[in-house]
């Protein structure tokens, strides 16, 4: 039979080639090889673990190894310029031409379907305006001891151990130099955090790394250690991300060496648990009251959380714990679905979690409705490459914008979805020594402060067409998006959005508010069915 072709002519050939060795020696070389083949294919014939082998011996390790490279084969011939899986070939060169400083300008006409549904851009003005300078800024903490003055494009969170220490040490310089803020990520701050000084957000999570006790609890001792340090300029309480919400994780003991155990305050060759919720706080008060109390310890340092929006009863919980206490984050980080991570299930990936746009929106009109918006700012951040991207999350209730995997191509990142495996390419992902240590830091470092400063003179020039001076000026009425072949509406008519005070008056009519609105309480996150039962028999 066909599919035994292979197995058969490798037998065969190996005993041609052992009658050939007889008179020629060279030819032991070739019995060698076709009798590998042949052993591999008498193994797939004997095992029972695969049926594909047993039936193609040989033929089914081809099939194999096309497999494998198969998104390789994709990316590079097959996929469409714009294909969004998950960045489009058009967003990387992007990236790459503005990290690069070569020209990003595009010949002919666009790519875009512009009659398509989704499409989406920004209204120009018959009066244009000029703007001088790029570097738009937004204070942070404004009654704060310390406040931060923010740059409007930031590093995402992104931890040491995700990261590779060079990765880290290009990041932080080129945060240093562009004069932007660079997130810890959850995995604390590593000596290559501080070794360039760039400005820090400290990422906490639930693992408290970095101001942990022995039992993995919240220590204020080794908090105050960290916090007080001049490069650490905000202090970020991560709730949930995007990318995996509700799920906690593990870093193997493998893979838990001396500077990982050192920076995150394990003990090493231990497997380093993040749980899946918080330990110090589990009520909305609660979380108000640790987010005041690290500002304190901080010494005045603007502190808030980061969220990727789940139940909305329980976010309504935290807004009603605001109103009722008087006790205010900062800052208020939206994480959105799309969001990316070294490494979560596929269910979590795809299927948990509210997208960047409706997390936002949901968050910007519930502080603008209890009148608390212009005391709270709001970073967002997913899936943002470009100075539209920022612009359109701007005009839908923003204040500033983070970006991850932007940044990672900056660094030189391809794309080629090794993060989880420990072979990224290009030394970005990884904590191989080899391929960490070909990074070079000072070269990428300048990357990184290049597609941060070219991205905001992109955005400074759609400012100035659309006859804006800051992105704060931008609104939902500045974003059109085409609905169907035939339609086009501005974000402002598609999405509703909540007029000031309004929760104070009432419940707005709007679907998600009207339905969880009343039930949410500031004294427990359980959903409403079950709020009553669960909170009373809690305070009993």
């Amino acid at each position: 039979m066909i599919r035994y072709l292979a197995y058969a002519s490798s037998i065969a050939l190996t005993l041609l080639a052992l009658l050939l060795a007889l008179r020629w020696p060279g030819w032991i070389w070739g019995a060698a090889i076709f009798g590998a083949l042949a052993v591999v294919g008498t193994v797939d014939l004997l095992q029972r673990r695969s049926t594909l082998r047993r039936n193609y011996p040989l033929l089914a390790h081809f099939r194999y190894g096309l497999e494998s490279v198969g998104p390789e084969i994709r990316q590079y011939f097959i996929e469409g310029d714009t294909a969004e899986v998950p960045f489009s070939r058009q967003q990387r060169a992007l990236v790459y031409q503005r990290a690069k400083n070569v020209s990003d300008v595009v010949p002919f006409g666009s790519q875009q379907d512009v009659y398509s549904v989704d499409y989406e851009w920004i209204n120009h003005s018959l009066m244009p305006v000029s703007i001088d300078s790029h570097d738009f800024r937004i204070v942070v903490g404004a009654g704060c001891a310390q406040p931060y003055s923010a740059s409007v494009f930031n590093i995402s969170a992104m931890s040491f151990g995700s990261l590779s220490a060079n990765a880290v040490r290009a990041l932080n310089e080129g945060a240093r130099r562009g004069r932007f803020f660079h997130d810890t990520g959850e995995g604390s701050i590593s000596p290559y955090h501080r070794e360039h000084g760039g400005d820090l957000v400290w990422e906490i999570g639930s693992g408290y790394f970095g101001c942990r006790d022995a039992k993995g609890g919240f220590s204020e001792e080794r908090f105050v250690e960290n916090a007080r340090s001049p490069q650490v300029k905000m202090i970020e309480v991560k709730l949930s991300q995007g990318a995996k919400p509700g799920h906690g994780g593990m870093l193997p003991a493998a893979k838990v060496t001396p500077e990982i155990a050192t920076t995150r305050g394990v003990p090493v060759g231990h497997d380093c648990i993040s749980p899946a919720r918080h330990s110090a706080f589990s009520t909305p008060v609660e979380l108000l009251r640790f987010v005041a109390r690290l500002r304190d310890l901080s010494g005045g340092k603007p502190t808030g959380f980061k969220l990727a929006i789940g139940h909305p009863w329980e976010w309504f919980g935290i807004a009603k714990a605001m109103q009722e206490t008087g006790l205010l984050p900062d800052f208020i980080v939206v994480d959105g679905a799309e969001g990316g991570t070294g490494a979560a299930p596929a269910e979590f990936i795809d299927h948990v979690g509210v997208p960047m746009h409706e997390a936002l929106l949901l968050v910007h009109n519930t502080l603008v409705g209890l009148g608390l918006r212009d005391r709270i700012r709001i970073g967002a951040a997913g899936r943002i490459t470009s100075a539209f991207d920022i612009a359109r999350t701007m005009a839908l209730g923003a204040d500033w914008c983070n970006a991850a995997r932007g940044f990672m191509f900056a660094l030189g990142c391809i794309q080629s979805m090794s993060c989880h495996n420990d072979r990224c390419p290009t030394g970005v992902a990884t904590q191989d020594p080899v391929r960490g240590r070909n990074l070079d830091v000072a070269d990428k470092a300048v990357r990184v402060q290049r597609f941060h400063d070219n991205t905001l003179r992109a955005l400074r020039d759609l400012l100035g067409a659309a006859g804006l001076e800051h992105p704060q000026q931008l609104g939902p009425e500045h974003i059109l998006r085409r609905v169907s072949p035939i339609e086009v509406r501005s974000l402002a008519s598609l999405y509703r959005f909540v007029q000031p005070g309004e929760l104070l008056r009432g419940i707005p009519d709007h679907a998600v508010f009207r339905d969880f609105w009343a039930a949410a309480r500031s004294d427990c996150f359980s959903p409403p069915a079950r709020v009553s039962a669960l909170c009373d028999t809690k305070d009993r």
